[in-house]
């Protein structure tokens, strides 16, 4: 070994703090964080700053239509994703065939998922008109009845607005778990066909098992994204008739129309133990 003297008047440089690539992404990223923490953050901090008094929260609990937008929203969630689900696995089935015409109707399939949420849902509404409505126009000609009326009718519109949410966003699910099911060898298929499986006992012994992990993140995912689905209720019912059909998602717009952004930020809150969980479930499955 051999020791170096550097020189008495010799100047060690140190290495700069930033490097200036190091910079210039500080640079581009600040807008974005500006933007987060003016437009995101600081919101939600000012509406749960308000929503604080507890006040708030008996206000909300002696109205009488958040009761009934808690039980709307509990039955939207339970039939809604089960039903949109259920669907999408079986979906998933059919359009993972080979065949070119499936190819060309899994095209037509997802365009309603592909379109934006106010020019399909509101056509939706359109044709439920009880006067000129398409299918009240149908049931007039085949059957001389006027028709129901789709929205004035309160479990009607609930029941309208979660088929529209099922049809809008079950091309998404249809797809992810397709994707599953092409991940599974097919090696295991062809030696279960040897071995004389039915279709059912293949889907039983080798699809589900392989797939329930994906089914179950994807239902965890499609909750937490259901409870927050505005559109399907506020552009088909808006809330209507007599405020009989709102979930916590669109009651929330209705307090601040009211002027009532400390109600609407409750509602928000009231909603955050149930989506939580959720969450937390759903990334402690993800990690592993």
């Amino acid at each position: 070994m051999t020791a170096v003297a550097l020189p008495a008047n010799a100047v060690v440089q140190r290495a700069p703090f930033l490097t200036p690539w190091q910079v210039w992404g500080i640079i581009f990223v600040a807008p974005y964080v500006l933007v987060f923490l003016v437009f995101v953050l600081y919101p939600v901090c000012y509406g749960l700053w308000l929503a604080r008094h507890p006040a708030s929260y008996e206000a909300l609990f002696e109205d009488p239509i958040f009761f009934g937008a808690v039980v709307n929203t509990l039955i939207f969630l339970v039939i809604g994703i089960n039903l949109k689900m259920v669907v999408a696995l079986m979906l998933s089935g059919f359009f993972v065939q080979a065949r070119w015409w499936i190819k060309w109707l899994s095209v037509i399939f997802i365009i309603p998922w592909a379109m934006p949420s106010i020019p399909t849902i509101l056509s939706f509404r359109f044709m439920l008109n009880p006067e000129w409505g398409i299918i009240n126009q149908i049931i007039f000609r085949l059957t001389t009845d006027d028709g129901p009326n789709w929205l004035n009718d309160p479990t009607l519109g609930l029941s309208l607005a979660i088929l529209v949410h099922v049809w809008k966003s079950l091309p998404f699910w249809t797809l992810i778990l397709m994707a599953g099911r092409l991940a599974i060898p097919a090696d295991i298929y062809e030696a279960a066909a040897v071995d004389g499986c039915s279709r059912w006992q293949k889907f039983r012994y080798i699809t589900w098992p392989s797939m329930q992990t994906l089914y179950l993140t994807c239902t965890i995912l499609s909750m937490i994204w259901t409870l927050g689905d505005f559109n399907s209720v506020y552009l088909l019912t808006g809330g209507g008739p007599a405020d009989l059909t709102h979930v916590l998602a669109t009651l929330g717009i209705r307090y601040l129309r009211l002027d009532r952004v400390d109600l609407s930020i409750a509602t928000i809150v009231f909603a955050m133990p149930l989506i939580l969980p959720m969450v937390y479930f759903m990334m402690k499955r993800l990690s592993k």
